[in-house]
């Protein structure tokens, strides 16, 4: 049995092995989109691993006893499901095939991203909830790919799953494995505007630096609002950015940004168009608006997520 698949041989029919975000990065890797070369972790890993040790049940043990209703209940037991996930080790077979795997990348640092059975449906989008990882060398590659499970029980994703009516749904966890890519500009794309409902526009928006700032709220980025018919710019808001995440040594840094970049546009029209041509494939693609991160290196975009806008 195999524990591991390459994102190529992915597809949206695999979503209970993959999760949500490893099926979407599937489909477009075999649909021609650019998407980091990488490889999955199948659900079945996660599903092997915690019978190992009793790891399962011992989660449901503290599971039963928390109390939805007091956060500081809800805070004890992430910790002590956390701690035991991150202090078993990985089943001798699935880690021999994850090290062949990330050989198979030729590659020093990867990104590893958490992803989930129930995510990026129509309804639930678990975009923030989970946990992810960047510049992950072979120093800290198993222990990330058990914090990304582990993350499945933070504070904030237990709640989120008592929130929207999953707290009894079975929910597992898949581990995604990518090529890390050391992007100059990273951001969003939302093709249906979020905010007018308007379908004929989309916001790009973008910031310096690594995208995990502009997904956690610390930078205001600049937005793009663009008319999808006609791929006309309609509107550039330009915003001042002083601080960015960049790669260093063997993991990552807030960097100052240089002066004369500073006040400077992230995007020129010409490459604004450009993601918003690829985005507008992706929408098509999969019949529904969608919302895309997205990175830029040397000149190119690639594809790092789509989900559908649950807003909507």
């Amino acid at each position: 049995m195999s524990f591991i698949s390459e994102l190529k041989k992915i597809d949206k029919k695999d979503i209970l092995m993959v999760g949500g975000k490893g099926a979407s990065l599937g489909e477009m890797t075999h649909s021609g989109f650019k998407v980091p070369l990488g490889f999955v972790i199948l659900t079945s890993a996660f599903e092997r691993f915690l019978k190992e040790s009793n790891v399962e049940l011992a989660i449901i043990k503290i599971w039963k006893k928390i109390d939805f209703q007091d956060l500081a209940s809800i805070n004890r037991s992430s910790k002590s499901i956390k701690k035991i996930i991150e202090k078993v080790d990985i089943p001798n077979e699935i880690e021999k095939e994850i090290w062949n795997a990330f050989k198979k990348l030729k590659t020093k640092f990867v990104a590893v991203r958490s992803s989930a059975t129930v995510e990026d449906s129509k309804l639930d989008s678990w975009a923030g909830e989970l946990e992810t990882y960047l510049n992950t060398t072979s120093k800290d590659l198993i222990k990330n790919i058990k914090k990304c499970w582990a993350s499945l029980y933070t504070s904030r994703a237990m709640i989120y799953r008592f929130k929207r009516n999953l707290n009894k749904q079975s929910i597992s966890v898949a581990v995604i494995v990518q090529k890390m890519i050391q992007s100059e500009v990273s951001g969003v794309c939302f093709t249906t505007n979020p905010v007018t409902k308007d379908r004929n526009q989309m916001i790009i928006e973008s910031i310096w630096g690594l995208g995990e700032m502009l997904v956690s709220g610390q930078i205001t980025p600049d937005a793009y609002e663009i008319d999808k018919l006609g791929m006309r710019i309609l509107r550039i808001n330009k915003n001042i950015q002083n601080r960015m995440l960049i790669k260093s040594g063997l993991g990552n840094k807030i960097a100052i940004v240089s002066k004369n970049k500073k006040e400077r546009q992230k995007l020129s029209e010409k490459q604004i168009k450009e993601l918003a041509k690829i985005c507008c494939q992706i929408e098509r693609y999969y019949g529904k608006p969608q919302d895309i991160e997205w990175a830029l290196e040397k000149g190119k975009f690639y594809i790092v997520q789509s989900r559908p806008i649950t807003t909507l």
